[in-house]
Protein backbone atom coordinates (compact mmCIF):
# COMPACT_ATOMS: atom_id res chain seq x y z
CA UNK A 1 0.00 0.00 0.00
CA UNK A 2 1.40 3.69 -0.55
CA UNK A 3 1.99 5.14 2.30
CA UNK A 4 1.25 9.10 2.47
CA UNK A 5 2.70 11.30 5.49
CA UNK A 6 0.55 14.21 6.58
CA UNK A 7 2.66 16.97 8.63
CA UNK A 8 0.47 19.51 10.66
CA UNK A 9 -2.32 16.86 9.75
CA UNK A 10 -5.35 17.50 12.16
CA UNK A 11 -5.79 20.83 10.49
CA UNK A 12 -8.85 21.21 8.09
CA UNK A 13 -6.72 20.70 5.19
CA UNK A 14 -5.02 17.72 6.67
CA UNK A 15 -8.00 15.90 7.80
CA UNK A 16 -10.01 15.86 4.71
CA UNK A 17 -6.45 14.85 2.70
CA UNK A 18 -6.23 12.22 5.15
CA UNK A 19 -10.51 10.97 4.33
CA UNK A 20 -9.76 11.17 0.77
CA UNK A 21 -6.55 9.26 0.88
CA UNK A 22 -7.59 6.03 3.35
CA UNK A 23 -10.97 5.56 0.92
CA UNK A 24 -8.79 5.26 -2.13
CA UNK A 25 -6.31 2.22 -0.20
CA UNK A 26 -3.26 4.55 1.43
CA UNK A 27 -2.15 4.10 4.14
CA UNK A 28 -1.86 7.47 6.02
CA UNK A 29 0.22 9.20 8.79
CA UNK A 30 -1.80 11.98 10.63
CA UNK A 31 1.70 13.93 12.49
CA UNK A 32 0.44 16.51 15.09
CA UNK A 33 0.80 17.58 18.62
CA UNK A 34 -2.28 16.76 20.00
CA UNK A 35 -4.04 13.50 19.63
CA UNK A 36 -7.48 14.43 20.50
CA UNK A 37 -7.98 16.65 17.43
CA UNK A 38 -7.75 14.00 15.15
CA UNK A 39 -11.39 12.93 14.20
CA UNK A 40 -12.54 9.44 15.63
CA UNK A 41 -13.60 8.07 11.70
CA UNK A 42 -10.53 9.10 10.19
CA UNK A 43 -9.12 6.56 12.79
CA UNK A 44 -11.96 4.80 12.69
CA UNK A 45 -10.86 4.60 8.96
CA UNK A 46 -7.60 3.47 9.60
CA UNK A 47 -5.52 6.61 9.68
CA UNK A 48 -2.80 6.75 11.83
CA UNK A 49 -1.93 9.46 14.71
CA UNK A 50 1.57 9.95 15.56
CA UNK A 51 2.70 12.61 18.06
CA UNK A 52 5.63 14.60 17.09
CA UNK A 53 6.90 18.43 16.91
CA UNK A 54 7.24 18.43 12.68
CA UNK A 55 9.34 21.46 13.52
CA UNK A 56 11.79 19.49 15.24
CA UNK A 57 14.19 17.74 12.93
CA UNK A 58 14.83 14.58 14.76
CA UNK A 59 11.12 14.27 15.70
CA UNK A 60 11.01 14.99 12.23
CA UNK A 61 13.38 12.30 11.23
CA UNK A 62 11.75 9.98 13.24
CA UNK A 63 8.09 10.00 11.85
CA UNK A 64 9.56 9.95 8.18
CA UNK A 65 10.82 6.37 8.68
CA UNK A 66 11.86 4.43 5.88
CA UNK A 67 10.11 6.83 3.33
CA UNK A 68 6.66 7.71 1.98
CA UNK A 69 5.00 7.97 -1.71
CA UNK A 70 3.43 11.46 -0.98
CA UNK A 71 5.00 14.28 2.14
CA UNK A 72 2.10 16.89 2.35
CA UNK A 73 3.47 19.63 4.82
CA UNK A 74 0.30 21.52 6.12
CA UNK A 75 2.40 23.49 8.60
CA UNK A 76 5.31 25.18 6.47
CA UNK A 77 5.53 28.86 7.02
CA UNK A 78 8.90 30.09 7.09
CA UNK A 79 12.28 29.63 4.76
CA UNK A 80 13.33 27.26 7.99
CA UNK A 81 10.35 24.92 8.54
CA UNK A 82 11.40 24.74 4.03
CA UNK A 83 14.89 23.34 4.89
CA UNK A 84 13.83 21.34 7.45
CA UNK A 85 11.27 19.40 4.67
CA UNK A 86 14.09 19.29 2.04
CA UNK A 87 16.18 15.70 2.59
CA UNK A 88 12.50 13.98 3.14
CA UNK A 89 11.37 15.93 0.22
CA UNK A 90 14.25 15.11 -1.91
CA UNK A 91 13.74 11.11 -1.14
CA UNK A 92 9.59 10.89 -1.09
CA UNK A 93 7.94 10.64 -4.55
CA UNK A 94 6.10 13.43 -4.28
CA UNK A 95 5.75 16.51 -1.88
CA UNK A 96 2.79 18.82 -1.53
CA UNK A 97 3.72 22.21 0.68
CA UNK A 98 0.44 23.93 1.59
CA UNK A 99 0.81 27.85 1.14
CA UNK A 100 -1.62 30.21 0.49
CA UNK A 101 -3.34 33.11 -1.42
CA UNK A 102 -2.28 35.45 0.51
CA UNK A 103 1.49 35.49 -0.81
CA UNK A 104 -0.32 37.39 -4.04
CA UNK A 105 0.15 40.99 -5.14
CA UNK A 106 -1.31 43.65 -6.62
CA UNK A 107 0.21 46.12 -9.02
CA UNK A 108 0.43 48.69 -5.83
CA UNK A 109 1.72 45.78 -3.57
CA UNK A 110 -1.43 45.18 -1.93
CA UNK A 111 -1.64 41.51 -0.39
CA UNK A 112 -4.98 39.54 0.80
CA UNK A 113 -3.87 40.81 4.23
CA UNK A 114 -3.10 44.19 3.69
CA UNK A 115 -5.16 47.34 5.49
CA UNK A 116 -6.24 48.42 2.03
CA UNK A 117 -7.70 45.75 0.01
CA UNK A 118 -5.94 44.57 -2.83
CA UNK A 119 -7.20 45.01 -6.55
CA UNK A 120 -6.82 42.51 -8.45
CA UNK A 121 -7.83 42.55 -12.83
CA UNK A 122 -9.53 39.24 -12.53
CA UNK A 123 -8.44 35.49 -11.23
CA UNK A 124 -5.32 35.19 -10.28
CA UNK A 125 -2.98 32.93 -11.70
CA UNK A 126 -0.04 31.35 -9.91
CA UNK A 127 2.39 33.15 -12.93
CA UNK A 128 1.27 36.28 -10.55
CA UNK A 129 3.30 38.38 -8.93
CA UNK A 130 3.92 37.72 -5.24
CA UNK A 131 5.30 39.71 -2.14
CA UNK A 132 8.90 39.63 -1.87
CA UNK A 133 10.27 36.65 0.45
CA UNK A 134 10.88 37.82 4.36
CA UNK A 135 11.53 36.23 7.34
CA UNK A 136 10.38 37.81 10.76
CA UNK A 137 7.54 36.98 12.74
CA UNK A 138 5.12 34.88 10.00
CA UNK A 139 1.66 34.87 12.76
CA UNK A 140 1.43 38.25 11.31
CA UNK A 141 -1.02 39.44 9.07
CA UNK A 142 2.25 41.82 7.47
CA UNK A 143 4.45 38.76 8.15
CA UNK A 144 2.66 35.40 7.16
CA UNK A 145 2.12 36.11 2.68
CA UNK A 146 6.36 36.95 3.17
CA UNK A 147 7.31 34.03 4.67
CA UNK A 148 5.06 31.52 3.26
CA UNK A 149 6.76 33.01 -0.14
CA UNK A 150 10.23 32.72 1.59
CA UNK A 151 9.62 28.87 2.09
CA UNK A 152 8.10 28.08 -1.35
CA UNK A 153 11.25 29.15 -2.87
CA UNK A 154 13.35 27.01 -0.99
CA UNK A 155 11.42 24.25 -2.22
CA UNK A 156 10.99 25.20 -5.55
CA UNK A 157 14.55 26.26 -5.58
CA UNK A 158 15.79 22.59 -4.57
CA UNK A 159 13.90 20.64 -7.91
CA UNK A 160 12.98 18.15 -6.34
CA UNK A 161 8.99 16.83 -6.92
CA UNK A 162 7.64 19.70 -4.51
CA UNK A 163 4.04 20.94 -5.97
CA UNK A 164 3.27 24.10 -4.02
CA UNK A 165 -0.56 24.21 -3.48
CA UNK A 166 -1.98 27.58 -2.93
CA UNK A 167 -5.60 27.67 -1.56
CA UNK A 168 -7.84 30.63 -0.73
CA UNK A 169 -10.61 30.49 2.36
CA UNK A 170 -10.03 26.82 3.61
CA UNK A 171 -13.89 25.27 4.56
CA UNK A 172 -14.79 22.12 5.95
CA UNK A 173 -15.36 19.74 8.99
CA UNK A 174 -13.11 20.16 11.84
CA UNK A 175 -12.35 23.76 10.70
CA UNK A 176 -10.42 25.25 13.54
CA UNK A 177 -11.92 29.21 12.36
CA UNK A 178 -14.99 27.84 10.53
CA UNK A 179 -16.08 31.00 9.17
CA UNK A 180 -19.62 29.65 8.10
CA UNK A 181 -20.21 29.90 11.53
CA UNK A 182 -21.49 33.67 11.18
CA UNK A 183 -24.21 32.62 9.36
CA UNK A 184 -24.47 29.47 11.09
CA UNK A 185 -25.16 30.37 13.90
CA UNK A 186 -27.63 33.45 13.23
CA UNK A 187 -29.38 30.52 11.74
CA UNK A 188 -29.72 28.75 14.20
CA UNK A 189 -30.63 31.34 16.83
CA UNK A 190 -33.52 32.35 14.12
CA UNK A 191 -32.30 35.88 13.36
CA UNK A 192 -34.86 37.31 11.21
CA UNK A 193 -32.74 39.15 9.05
CA UNK A 194 -29.30 39.07 7.95
CA UNK A 195 -27.42 42.21 7.20
CA UNK A 196 -24.69 42.21 5.00
CA UNK A 197 -22.01 45.01 4.15
CA UNK A 198 -21.44 46.52 0.82
CA UNK A 199 -24.69 44.76 -0.81
CA UNK A 200 -23.51 41.75 0.05
CA UNK A 201 -21.42 41.47 -3.12
CA UNK A 202 -17.91 40.65 -1.61
CA UNK A 203 -16.01 37.92 -3.16
CA UNK A 204 -13.14 35.77 -1.33
CA UNK A 205 -12.85 32.57 -3.15
CA UNK A 206 -13.65 29.86 -0.90
CA UNK A 207 -11.75 26.23 -0.91
CA UNK A 208 -13.14 23.13 0.09
CA UNK A 209 -10.81 21.16 2.24
CA UNK A 210 -12.02 17.93 -0.15
CA UNK A 211 -11.30 19.44 -3.12
CA UNK A 212 -7.84 20.81 -1.94
CA UNK A 213 -7.56 16.59 -1.28
CA UNK A 214 -8.62 15.48 -4.57
CA UNK A 215 -5.86 17.97 -6.26
CA UNK A 216 -3.14 16.41 -3.87
CA UNK A 217 -4.89 12.97 -5.16
CA UNK A 218 -3.56 14.03 -8.61
CA UNK A 219 -0.66 15.72 -7.46
CA UNK A 220 0.33 12.25 -6.63
CA UNK A 221 -0.07 10.40 -9.17
CA UNK A 222 1.69 13.15 -10.97
CA UNK A 223 4.86 14.40 -9.25
CA UNK A 224 6.59 17.58 -10.47
CA UNK A 225 8.34 20.70 -9.36
CA UNK A 226 5.30 23.36 -9.62
CA UNK A 227 2.07 25.73 -8.05
CA UNK A 228 -1.03 24.97 -8.16
CA UNK A 229 -3.95 27.52 -6.92
CA UNK A 230 -6.51 25.73 -4.84
CA UNK A 231 -10.17 27.41 -4.91
CA UNK A 232 -13.88 25.94 -5.45
CA UNK A 233 -15.16 26.07 -9.16
CA UNK A 234 -17.34 29.11 -8.13
CA UNK A 235 -17.01 31.84 -6.16
CA UNK A 236 -20.23 32.81 -4.60
CA UNK A 237 -21.25 36.53 -2.88
CA UNK A 238 -21.98 36.99 0.36
CA UNK A 239 -25.41 37.26 -0.33
CA UNK A 240 -25.07 33.66 -2.40
CA UNK A 241 -23.25 32.48 0.89
CA UNK A 242 -25.74 33.51 3.17
CA UNK A 243 -29.17 32.26 1.37
CA UNK A 244 -26.72 28.84 1.00
CA UNK A 245 -26.64 27.86 4.49
CA UNK A 246 -29.90 29.42 5.51
CA UNK A 247 -31.41 27.25 2.84
CA UNK A 248 -29.92 23.74 4.10
CA UNK A 249 -30.61 24.70 8.07
CA UNK A 250 -34.28 25.61 6.59
CA UNK A 251 -34.47 28.56 7.78
CA UNK A 252 -35.48 31.99 5.49
CA UNK A 253 -34.19 35.52 6.64
CA UNK A 254 -34.55 39.23 5.25
CA UNK A 255 -31.28 39.76 3.52
CA UNK A 256 -30.87 43.80 4.46
CA UNK A 257 -27.95 45.38 2.05
CA UNK A 258 -25.93 48.16 3.74
CA UNK A 259 -23.81 50.62 2.40
CA UNK A 260 -21.28 52.47 3.15
CA UNK A 261 -22.49 52.50 6.75
CA UNK A 262 -20.63 54.18 9.25
CA UNK A 263 -19.91 50.89 11.37
CA UNK A 264 -17.24 49.33 10.05
CA UNK A 265 -18.06 46.10 11.82
CA UNK A 266 -21.98 46.34 11.07
CA UNK A 267 -22.61 43.44 8.91
CA UNK A 268 -19.19 42.78 7.63
CA UNK A 269 -18.87 38.78 7.39
CA UNK A 270 -15.76 36.84 6.22
CA UNK A 271 -16.30 37.07 2.78
CA UNK A 272 -16.50 40.51 2.35
CA UNK A 273 -13.51 41.12 0.31
CA UNK A 274 -14.26 44.59 -2.32
CA UNK A 275 -12.72 44.51 -5.00
CA UNK A 276 -12.92 40.50 -5.47
CA UNK A 277 -10.42 37.96 -4.68
CA UNK A 278 -10.58 34.86 -7.29
CA UNK A 279 -7.98 32.07 -7.95
CA UNK A 280 -7.62 30.72 -11.28
CA UNK A 281 -7.38 27.03 -11.36
CA UNK A 282 -7.03 26.20 -15.09
CA UNK A 283 -3.59 24.62 -14.18
CA UNK A 284 -4.93 22.22 -11.54
CA UNK A 285 -7.43 21.15 -13.96
CA UNK A 286 -5.41 21.28 -16.80
CA UNK A 287 -3.23 18.38 -15.36
CA UNK A 288 -6.46 16.07 -14.87
CA UNK A 289 -7.69 17.20 -10.93
CA UNK A 290 -11.96 16.96 -10.83
CA UNK A 291 -13.19 18.71 -8.20
CA UNK A 292 -15.14 16.60 -5.34
CA UNK A 293 -18.41 19.62 -6.01
CA UNK A 294 -18.75 23.75 -5.58
CA UNK A 295 -19.48 25.36 -2.94
CA UNK A 296 -23.13 24.84 -2.37
CA UNK A 297 -22.52 20.89 -2.57
CA UNK A 298 -19.33 20.76 -0.40
CA UNK A 299 -20.06 22.83 2.15
CA UNK A 300 -22.56 21.23 3.56
CA UNK A 301 -20.47 18.81 6.04
CA UNK A 302 -19.30 21.65 7.43
CA UNK A 303 -22.52 22.98 8.46
CA UNK A 304 -23.78 19.56 9.95
CA UNK A 305 -20.67 19.61 11.60
CA UNK A 306 -21.44 22.73 13.14
CA UNK A 307 -24.44 21.59 13.86
CA UNK A 308 -23.72 18.81 15.39
CA UNK A 309 -20.74 20.62 17.91
CA UNK A 310 -22.46 23.93 18.75
CA UNK A 311 -24.59 23.71 22.04
CA UNK A 312 -27.48 25.78 23.11
CA UNK A 313 -26.39 28.77 25.99
CA UNK A 314 -28.99 28.96 29.07
CA UNK A 315 -29.94 31.99 26.94
CA UNK A 316 -31.34 30.30 24.47
CA UNK A 317 -28.39 31.33 21.95
CA UNK A 318 -26.05 28.78 19.96
CA UNK A 319 -22.41 28.42 20.76
CA UNK A 320 -19.04 26.70 20.14
CA UNK A 321 -17.07 25.07 22.39
CA UNK A 322 -14.16 27.41 21.32
CA UNK A 323 -11.55 30.06 22.81
CA UNK A 324 -10.75 31.37 19.54
CA UNK A 325 -10.98 35.10 19.53
CA UNK A 326 -11.77 35.00 15.88
CA UNK A 327 -15.51 35.91 16.15
CA UNK A 328 -15.28 37.92 19.03
CA UNK A 329 -17.30 40.88 17.29
CA UNK A 330 -19.07 39.03 14.80
CA UNK A 331 -22.34 38.64 17.09
CA UNK A 332 -23.37 41.95 18.34
CA UNK A 333 -27.27 41.14 17.80
CA UNK A 334 -28.05 44.92 19.58
CA UNK A 335 -26.34 46.52 17.32
CA UNK A 336 -28.05 44.44 14.64
CA UNK A 337 -31.47 45.26 16.46
CA UNK A 338 -30.86 48.73 16.86
CA UNK A 339 -30.04 49.42 13.31
CA UNK A 340 -32.88 47.34 12.69
CA UNK A 341 -35.67 48.89 14.49
CA UNK A 342 -33.86 53.00 13.90
CA UNK A 343 -33.07 52.86 10.37
CA UNK A 344 -36.16 51.24 8.38
CA UNK A 345 -34.02 49.54 6.39
CA UNK A 346 -35.12 47.90 3.15
CA UNK A 347 -35.12 43.88 3.30
CA UNK A 348 -33.89 42.30 -0.23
Amino acid sequence: MKRALILGGTGVIGIAVARHLLSAGWTVDIVGREAGRLPSEIASAGGRFVAADRHDPAQLTAVYGHGADLLIDCVCYTAEHARQLLPFARDATATVMISSKAVYQDEAGRHPNSTEPPRFPGPIPETWPTLAPGNGDYTTRAGYGANKVAAEHVLLDSGYPVTVVRPSKAHGPHARRPREWYFVKRALDRRPAILLAGHGLGVDHPTAAANTAALIETIAAQPGCRILNSADPDAPTGREIAHIIADHLAHTWDQVLLDNHPDPILGHHPWDSRPPITLDTTASTTLGYKPIGNYSTTVTTEIDWLVSTAHQAPDGLWTLPTTDTFFTHSFDYRTEDTYLQTDNPCPH
